[in-house]
């Protein structure tokens, strides 16, 4: 059956688990105003409102139902559960149930504990609790308390019910095969679908499942051994668990602290080498510059070469221009190198006197 909601359609399969509300590949996203669609105030319970039974009982069709009540005479949708550990499998049967038809009233019916103890099982949250958890579901307009297992109709005609939501899966309890049979056959059933992966068996089977883990987590939390109703042994047990776990996480850090540790050095040394690269390759392009075959020192030494042989030979004279003779450089004599004689003595003089005639 097609469900009508406030502009938008609903969506009848939970999202793939992990997915934290994140669109997987090829869904288109859809977008919407922002405007306050929840209610302020929880659900009244059906005991706290005014009797009906005075007003007629005259249930609408389907056909008018889908078409559309006056907005003074909603269609009125029954739903009823135990709703133990409310979650969004029920919130969402609910939203299934309000978005039936264009005008709808959501009455939701929650069983006692005696009821519930009896014919289906021990509930984790009491009667009280779940109550009122329903009458915060922003789908529900009014909750019924203790609520019956079975639909009489006296119940339905007390509640001026015009139709029944539930999913269509056979409902066996009681000693009946489905317990909803005989709404069925009076028209007044509107089916609903299940939403696969959770529900409260799912839920208390993971707590069962891990159980050591939630009992650990409480101890952790300040609950005593004694309202966890666990052993002088096994609290010890876990005691010594959490400390080995707590060792165990500290080891994992210092190994994750020292993986990026040597990331980081493997980083730093890995940029260092392509440094050293980039500047080796710089350092042999500059020295073969300088120093290659044809490199600028090769011609700053011709350079230099060739200077220094223009310094060293001068440019010769042209032949077109005359000789000249070159007169003798005079000769410089310093006084003592100069031979002069010396002056005669008187006693040589005598003798050439003397000498004979």
């Amino acid at each position: 059956m097609e469900a009508h909601t406030s502009g938008r359609p609903i969506s009848r399969k939970r999202r793939r688990e992990g997915s934290n509300g994140d669109a997987e590949e090829g869904e288109r996203v859809l977008k919407l105003k922002r405007h306050t669609l929840g209610l302020s105030d929880p659900a009244p319970y059906a005991d706290q409102l005014d009797s009906l039974e005075d007003k007629p009982y005259k249930r609408v069709s389907m056909d008018e139902a889908k078409r559309g009540t006056p907005s003074d005479r909603p269609v009125r949708v029954y739903a009823d559960g135990i709703f133990d550990m409310f979650h969004s499998g029920h919130a969402r049967a609910l939203m299934q149930a309000k978005g039936l038809f264009p005008n709808t009233h959501l009455i939701v019916g929650v069983c006692s504990d005696e009821l519930t103890h009896k014919l289906k099982g021990f509930t984790v949250m009491n009667e009280e609790e779940r109550y009122d958890a329903v009458t915060h579901c922003r789908y529900v307009d009014e909750v019924v308390r203790n609520a019956p297992w079975t639909l009489t109709p006296e119940f339905l005609t007390k509640h001026r019910i015009d139709f029944v939501a539930h999913d269509d899966i056979p409902y066996s309890s009681a000693g009946s095969d489905d317990v909803y049979k005989h709404i069925k056959e009076a028209g007044m059933f509107a089916p609903t679908q299940r939403t696969e992966g959770i529900s409260t068996s799912d839920i208390i089977t993971r707590i069962v499942r891990d159980y050591d883990v939630y009992v650990r987590r409480n101890l952790q939390r300040g609950y005593t051994a004694k309202e966890l109703n666990v052993s002088f042994i096994n609290e010890k047990k876990y005691h010594l668990q959490e400390h080995v776990d707590k060792v165990k996480q500290k080891v994992r850090n210092v190994e994750e602290k020292s993986k990026e540790f040597v990331q980081k050095v493997e980083e730093k040394s890995i940029d260092l080498i392509q440094k050293w690269e980039e500047k080796s390759r710089e350092f042999i392009g500059n020295f073969l510059q300088m120093f290659g075959p044809e490199g600028a020192l090769k011609h700053m030494l011709k350079e230099g070469k060739g200077r220094m042989l223009q310094a060293i030979s001068p440019h010769q004279s042209p032949s077109s221009s005359p000789t000249r003779e070159r007169s003798p450089s005079p000769t410089f004599r310093l006084p003592f190198f100069t031979k002069t004689s010396p002056p005669a003595s008187p006693f040589s003089q005598t003798k050439k006197c003397k000498a004979p005639l």
